[in-house]
C-alpha cells in the first residue's frame, strides 16, 4: 500500500503544480487587464484547492500510517533531525505543505466573500502564488518519479 500511495502522491504533484500555475496565471491576467472574475476563474481556484487537499490527505496517510521513513524518524527523532533528507520528510515537508494548504483554503474562501473582482484576482495570484512557492520549496526533488 505504501508504494501505491507514494506513487499517487508523486504523480499528483504534477497536477497540483499545473492547476496552481493556471490559477495564478488567471488571477494575474485578470488583475492586469481589469477583467471581471469569471466562473472559469473561480473553478481554476477550486480545482487547485481540491488537488492540494487531495494531495494533503494522501500525504497525511503516508506520514502517519504507511511511511517507513517517518516511522524510523519517530523512533529516534534526535537522529532524524541530524539527517537533512529525513528531516525534510519528517518535519519540513509536512509543516510547509500544511501551511500551503491552509493558504490555498484562505485564498479560496476570501474570494467567495470578496465583492470586487480586482480583489478576487489579486487574492488568486498573490495567495495562490505564495502557496505554490511554499509547495515548490519542499518537494523532495531528488525523489522525482
Amino acid at each position: 500500500m505504501y508504494a501505491i500511495l507514494l506513487n499517487v502522491h508523486s504523480y499528483l504533484r504534477w497536477l497540483v503544480l499545473i492547476l496552481g500555475i493556471l490559477a495564478i496565471y488567471r488571477g494575474f491576467k485578470g488583475a492586469q487587464s481589469g477583467a471581471p472574475f469569471t466562473e472559469s476563474d473561480r473553478k481554476s481556484g477550486l480545482f487547485f484547492l481540491i488537488s492540494v487537499h487531495t494531495q494533503l490527505l494522501i500525504g497525511l496517510l503516508l506520514y502517519f500510517v504507511f511511511s517507513p521513513v517517518t516511522q524510523a524518524a519517530f523512533a529516534d527523532f534526535g537522529a532524524a533531525m541530524k539527517d537533512p533528507a529525513v528531516r525534510l520528510i519528517a518535519v519540513e515537508h509536512i509543516t510547509v505543505n500544511i501551511l500551503a494548504a491552509i493558504l490555498v483554503t484562505v485564498a479560496y474562501s476570501k474570494n467567495k466573500k470578496a465583492i470586487a473582482d480586482a480583489q478576487k484576482h489579486k487574492n488568486a495570484w498573490l495567495l495562490f502564488g505564495i502557496a505554490l512557492l511554499l509547495i515548490l520549496s519542499r518537494i523532495p526533488w531528488s525523489r522525482l518519479a
